[in-house]
């Protein structure tokens, strides 16, 4: 995007562009960028803080009459005011996790984990009026036992006309994952991401199961299926090694 603001610009139009990365918008040199120092996903700042990311988008807005250039990049002074844990949050209860195990003893509690979410996640679409689960077009139970039975090693086919089992593998994988955190952040409470990313992936069973059909999926012979895995089934950053 920054290189697309010069042809933007040699047109008469002028640009600004939100920078994630400060040294990728130095190395592409935008006609104008406001760096900001919020987290990958996020460059407005917080979700549901329509007050802070209208600072933001003001921000921007304002380099368009600021004098300077031809290449500018400014920061944002201020920090994500959710980066820090929230420790009034506690997460929705459930049974204790099951961080190891066999294929099917982690099917199992993935299928059982996945209906104690429910009573959360009716609060938290009836808090924000929305919700992204949907993508894989199947009811959340009919989700996790798709996944389940991935992790036992059947490679159930496609229940849907016209996506492929891998896609639909992957979509029913996004939807529990934004099923669990959106009943994670029903409430008044405020978690960081990363509050609940630690949650997800280390203090439950749904995020024990990805791991685990994570590592199972990256031996096949499938290349699709592969690269679907290895590049959307758990955050790079908190992808296991070795």
């Amino acid at each position: 995007m920054s290189a697309l603001g010069h042809y933007l610009e040699e047109e008469g139009i002028a640009t600004v562009a939100i920078a994630l990365i400060r040294p990728q918008a130095e190395n592409t040199k935008p006609p104008r960028a406001l760096w900001v120092p919020f987290e990958l996903g996020r460059p407005f700042g917080p979700p549901s803080d329509a007050t802070f990311q209208k600072r933001v988008i003001l921000t921007a807005l304002g380099m368009l009459v600021e004098d300077g250039g031809p290449v500018r990049v400014i920061d944002f002074p201020e920090d994500d005011p959710r980066a820090e844990p929230d420790p009034a949050w506690r997460p929705p209860f459930m049974h204790s996790a099951v961080a190891n195990g066999s294929a099917e003893l982690l099917a199992s509690r993935l299928e059982a984990e996945i209906p104690l979410f429910q009573g959360a996640h009716q609060r938290w679409t009836a808090q924000h009026g929305r919700s992204t689960v949907g993508l894989s077009g199947l009811p959340i139970g009919d989700c996790a036992r798709y996944v389940a039975d991935w992790l036992r090693g059947k490679a159930p086919p496609s229940p849907r006309d016209g996506f492929s089992a891998p896609l639909i593998l992957r979509f029913a994988v996004d939807d529990l994952k934004a099923y669990c955190l959106e009943g994670a952040g029903a409430g008044a409470a405020k978690p960081s991401s990363r509050q609940l990313g630690d949650w997800l992936w280390n203090e439950t069973a749904t995020g024990a199961a990805f791991y685990a059909l994570r590592d199972l999926l990256l031996t096949q012979d499938d290349e699709r299926l592969r690269l679907i895995v290895a590049n959307f089934m758990v955050p790079a950053a908190r992808a296991r090694t070795g």
